[in-house]
């Protein structure tokens, strides 16, 4: 059974930081590609980051350019996601995504809110 699990969410004051986790078991991790994905209240899911399966590869949203940083680690089977610099606009649920050919694999998500 594919798990998929966040941690890291929490409250933080504008231009903090947090770094997210996602732990990942009962897949084959080296293989997916892996993404982060959040949802503000009352929007839609929307993609910010992703990293190839070797890591070579790596995608950010135009609105998280500069202040998140996604990272893996294929030993520990767990990606990371780095934010700095953190706006009120960040306040959202993020998810982590696993994803390889027509296998797409989500975990339940992590609050983070960023209130002064």
């Amino acid at each position: 059974q594919v798990q998929l699990v966040e941690s890291g969410g929490g409250s933080v004051q504008p231009g903090g930081s947090l770094t997210l986790s996602c732990a990942a078991a009962g897949l084959d991790f080296s293989q997916f590609v892996m993404r982060w994905h959040r949802q503000k209240a009352g929007k839609e899911r929307e993609r910010v980051a992703g990293v190839s399966n070797t890591g070579s590869v790596i995608y950010y949203a135009d609105s998280v350019i500069g202040r998140l940083t996604i990272s893996r680690d294929n030993v520990g089977n767990t990606v990371y996601l780095h934010m700095n610099d953190l706006q009120l606009e960040d306040t959202a649920v993020y998810y982590c995504n696993a994803g390889l050919n027509n296998m797409n694999y989500w975990g339940k998500g992590t609050l983070v809110t960023v209130s002064s």
